[in-house]
C-alpha cells in the first residue's frame, strides 16, 4: 500500500515507541528544538540511563536523531517521520470510517423500522 511508506516492522516500532508517555514527550520537546541528552535528563525523575534508553527506543523508530555538538550530545525530532505517522494514522481513520459506515447501511437495511419492509 503506498499510502503507509512503512513496513511492517517500522509501524511497529513506531507505535511501540510512542506507546510510552515520556517518549511522547521527547518527541515533542525535540520537534519545537534541538535538545542535549542532558537538558532532557534532567526533565524527568528518572536516571541518565534510563533516558538514554529512551531516546535509544525513539531513534530506532526514526522518530529522533542525535548528533554531535561540541561535548553534547544534541536531540532532534524527525518531523519526516512524524507526518508519516500521521498519514498512516489518517489512512486508519479513513478505513475504519468505512467499515463503520457499511456497517451502518447493513444494520439499516435489516431494521424493522425501515421503509422498504
Amino acid at each position: 500500500m503506498v499510502v503507509l511508506e512503512l513496513s511492517e516492522q517500522d509501524v511497529n516500532r513506531l507505535f511501540r515507541a510512542l506507546a510510552d508517555a515520556t517518549r511522547r514527550d521527547i518527541v515533542r520537546r525535540t520537534l519545537v528544538t534541538d535538545i542535549s541528552v542532558s537538558q532532557l535528563a534532567d526533565s524527568y525523575e528518572m536516571s541518565f540511563a534510563a533516558v538514554q534508553k529512551h531516546i535509544a527506543v525513539l531513534e530506532e523508530a526514526h522518530l529522533v536523531t542525535k548528533a554531535a555538538r561540541g561535548r553534547e550530545r544534541m536531540v532532534r525530532g524527525n518531523l519526516v517521520r512524524i507526518r508519516q505517522a500521521q498519514r498512516l494514522l489518517d489512512h486508519f481513520e479513513e478505513l475504519w470510517r468505512s467499515r463503520m459506515e457499511r456497517l451502518d447501511s447493513l444494520l439499516a437495511e435489516g431494521s424493522p423500522d425501515s421503509p422498504d419492509t
